[in-house]
């Protein structure tokens, strides 16, 4: 038998994903499961977006499309992200893609060369890490700091590791798992760091609109931001569109061009029918999107209350995204785990709750002791909120 590349032995996955079989198989048994551990959506996709679609279908939009995008997506993109960014972009700044996930890879693609370094979070979205080593980069992962609100960035981890062969750094505000939102201080911070140091930064912003109080900002409004800054933009959260595969990067006119030539050469286009559903999702009215987040704000504050009344259980109420990440490291030890991968599948088969683990997203890093989960409830009803979690306390107090 042939032998793959080494290159291919570099690739991660979506860690998620692999809690979900574990979770399948245990619901082919015929048990019951909680998914807390999928950060999918329940919820439909409005229907105005989907009517859109079909109208597409219909009038012919079914072949080829422009590399970067249409350009009435293009335009509807660039004009969304510069009202509620303050910065000024044009249909030159965009480049659609089938989804939010392939702006990381395009984007290290382009300014990163094999053996530089990108700083990336830790824990995070797994991809960052996947891609940067894939890429032949060398990845830097800089971890965050348990606060009374929440979390922050450890800006000792990012001093330490940072160097003349560091090119970039990705900068996920509205995190994904954690929850975590920077002070006005700390991404000042991270705009300071990147202009000292000259660093290309990928803004994942895939959460910036799914907040339930105050006001979400953007790194590239920051001065001298946006000549280095490419914001990664979904449909995917926003408009309960998960599987539509639709998102976008925005960015200096130039590191854009070269990210949609990666288009032409990974895809050809996005989606031609499904552009029209973005430019519907993007013009139409506001509460369909209002009704979504009420929903999920419905969710995290049973969830929250629930989980504050586990004994061995410390979990703040992030104000954005739809995860949770509460620290049950007393838990752990009075029970007597060894590992997060046993706690996790106990508690599955125990009580169904499904959740992923701390190591779900990126490697532990050294000096960790506390042992956090994450808990999403985006794919999750109320009622079933409330059953899974009283079987978890149950169970976890005994």
């Amino acid at each position: 038998m042939k032998n793959f590349s080494k290159r291919y032995s570099l690739l991660g996955t979506e860690t998620a994903f692999a809690v979900g079989a574990d979770a399948a198989a245990w619901a082919a048994k015929g048990h019951t499961v909680y998914p807390f551990h999928l950060g999918d959506i329940n919820l439909p996709t409005p229907e105005y977006i989907t009517d859109a679609a079909f109208r597409a279908i219909g009038s012919g939009k079914t072949g080829y499309a422009p590399g970067a995008g249409i350009m009435q997506l293009r335009e509807a993109l660039a004009e969304d992200v510069s009202r509620a960014r303050g910065v000024p972009y044009t249909a030159e700044n965009v480049s659609v893609q089938p989804g939010g996930k392939p702006v990381i890879g395009k984007f290290l693609g382009v300014v990163m060369e094999a053996g530089k370094q990108v700083l990336y979070p830790n824990p995070g979205y797994p991809i960052y890490e996947s891609q940067i080593e894939f890429l032949g980069g060398k990845a830097l992962p800089y971890g965050f700091t348990p606060t009374a609100k929440g979390f922050s960035i450890n800006r000792d981890e990012i001093e330490r590791q940072i160097s003349d062969q560091t090119v970039a750094i990705i900068y996920n505000n509205y995190q994904n798992p954690i929850g975590a939102e920077s002070t006005a201080e700390e991404m000042q911070y991270i705009a300071d760091l990147a202009i000292k140091h000259d660093l290309w930064v990928l803004s994942d912003e895939a959460y910036f609109e799914i907040r339930y109080g105050g006001e979400s900002k953007s790194i590239v409004s920051l001065p001298g931001m946006a000549e280095r800054t490419v914001v990664l933009y979904t449909f995917s959260k926003k408009f309960a569109m998960t599987g539509w595969r639709l998102g976008g990067a925005i960015g200096p006119k130039d590191l854009i061009s070269g990210i949609s030539k990666f288009n032409t050469n990974h895809e050809s286009c996005s989606n031609h029918f499904v552009q029209y559903a973005g430019i519907a999702a993007l013009q139409g009215p506001p509460e369909p999107q209002q009704a979504i987040l009420a929903e999920l704000q419905k969710r995290r504050d049973v969830l929250v209350d629930m989980l504050q009344k586990i004994d061995g259980v410390k979990v703040s109420k992030p104000n954005t995204t739809f995860y949770l990440f509460p620290d049950v490291t007393d838990i752990f030890k009075r029970k007597g785990y060894g590992d997060s991968a046993s706690f996790r599948k106990d508690a599955l088969e125990k009580t169904g709750v499904s959740f992923c683990s701390r190591e779900h997203f990126g490697r532990r890093l050294p000096g960790e002791e506390k042992v956090f989960i994450r808990f999403a409830y985006s794919g999750i009803y109320t009622d079933q909120i409330e059953e899974g979690l009283s079987k978890l306390k149950t169970f976890w107090e005994a």
